[in-house]
């Protein structure tokens, strides 16, 4: 079976950087609150999502956690050891339950130094992924509560192979920053205005363009980055016979 289309970031590799990846890629099923990595804690994987969201968490000392990113399946989980560390203090835990694609962090750090086209790619989704969680840090300061659970949503929507998937009150509230009670309060809302049916976490989107207009611009900011780095068109450099090697374009 190949997995190559079913994850962004395989998707722009060239043909001999996949298949260097191929063998050493397994299929693992992400369940709810599964944790990926945690915190301090050595990253002995990482991730490509096929399907599902996972969340990047900062708990305090004093036992609570905020989401301040999400990963699917344009990404992976395991930036840290890209960017040449093997431990992060944040966790990542999976938010909506799915499948992924799984590899040895090691393996794939030894792979990311010797591939041009790889460390570009990844490079790329890195720098997109860090303006994701810049503009969700400004989102929460400027933006009311219900358009931020709209952006939330719908870029989970975005991830997922329909619109109907587990999001439950407690993960929602970690997104967004606030208690349950609100969450059940805007979430009504939502249902009331025929948007959305929530029921027992699991989110069924009924009206795509107007959970649209009630978000921020945050989401379409993010999701413009996402394309503009990580698109289909996105240049990186080819190294499979049927290319040459070429530079990137910014």
């Amino acid at each position: 079976m190949s997995f190559r289309r079913t994850n962004r970031l395989l998707s722009l590799l060239s043909d001999d950087n996949y298949e260097r990846l191929r063998p050493h890629l397994s299929h693992v099923v992400f369940d709810y609150k599964k944790s990926l990595y945690e915190a301090s804690r050595p990253i002995e994987h990482v991730y490509f999502p096929i399907d599902g969201v996972a969340s990047l968490v900062i708990t305090t000392s004093d036992g609570d956690g905020v989401e301040v990113g999400t990963i699917g399946n344009e990404g992976l989980v395991g930036l840290p050891i890209c960017l040449g560390d093997h431990e992060a203090p944040s966790s990542v835990y999976v938010q909506v339950p799915g499948k992924a694609l799984r590899m040895d962090a090691g393996l794939f750090r030894s792979e990311f130094e010797r591939s041009p086209t790889l460390n570009l790619v990844v490079l790329r989704y890195a720098h997109a992924f860090f303006n994701q969680v810049a503009q969700s840090a400004a989102c929460a300061h400027l933006h009311r509560v219900e358009q931020r659970c709209c952006r939330w949503l719908l870029m989970t929507r975005d991830r997922m192979p329909s619109g109907d998937f587990l999001l439950t009150q407690e993960f929602l509230g970690m997104m967004l920053g606030v208690r349950r009670t609100t969450v059940t309060d805007v979430m009504g809302a939502l249902q009331k205005a025929g948007l959305v049916r929530y029921r027992r976490g699991h989110v069924t989107i009924l009206d795509h363009d107007a959970l649209q207009q009630r978000a921020c611009e945050c989401y379409q900011i993010s999701r413009m980055e996402f394309d503009r780095l990580l698109g289909d068109t996105a240049v990186a450099p080819r190294t499979d016979k049927r290319h040459r090697l070429i530079s990137e374009v910014g």
